[in-house]
């Protein structure tokens, strides 16, 4: 039957990511996906037992490939990490141009089900951030960067923190001043402190 195929399940979250995505998955309800997806609702349910699971879903669909946008803007490992940051938000800058954006699907999401405690769509989003961090940590570290953990969560801080302003303000330059803090904090990790030596006294060391 139709509703038991790979097909239907994947017309029902390409439907639900963007009816989620343009207005929000609490203003979405069930019967809006079913339909623009063009299944019945109670196809729906066969394929998902809850609209959480639906959720978990359109998140999980958007995991992987909004990672690997990004680390096709970067151009992998070949560039160096400086441009391949500078890169990372130059693309938020563009996304934002476009005005069908929305900000982060996973950052809306989380906020939307914030006082609910292990709810799909703060699972999804918390795995997504995770994976977006380790890869800027794997990228710091093949650079030798010292303490790549703590600057790479410093620069997930700074690319949320755009795309939150950016959402609120409709000011796509705050991606910008985003990138420019990152390439600082980039540039004071690599600073190597000198070895402070003992001042010396004129004439020599003094005779005992």
């Amino acid at each position: 039957m139709a509703r038991n195929s790979a097909e239907t399940r994947r017309r029902l979250v390409e439907a639900a990511d963007k009816l989620f995505y343009g207005h929000g998955i609490q203003a979405v309800g069930v019967d809006a996906v079913a339909l623009a997806a063009g299944v019945t609702k109670r196809t729906l349910y066969y394929h998902f037992k809850s609209k959480d699971d639906l959720i978990a879903a359109y998140l999980d669909a958007r995991d992987l490939p909004t990672l690997g946008r990004y680390q096709g803007v970067a151009d992998g490992p070949a560039a160096p990490a400086a441009q391949q940051i500078e890169r990372i938000f130059t693309q938020m800058e563009t996304n934002a141009r476009n005005r069908d954006w929305r900000g982060c699907s996973f950052v809306r999401a989380a906020c939307e089900f914030a006082g609910v405690t292990n709810h799909p769509a703060r699972i999804g989003a918390a795995r997504h951030k995770k994976r977006f961090e380790g890869w800027l940590q794997d990228l710091l570290e093949g650079e030798g960067i010292k303490d790549a953990a703590a600057l790479a969560r410093q620069i997930m801080i700074l690319f949320d923190g755009a795309v939150t302003q950016i959402l609120i303000h409709r000011d796509t330059s705050y991606a910008q001043a985003a990138g420019a803090a990152a390439l600082t904090l980039l540039q004071a990790h690599r600073v190597e402190k000198a070895p402070v030596r003992p001042p010396q006294r004129k004439g020599g060391a003094r005779k005992a």
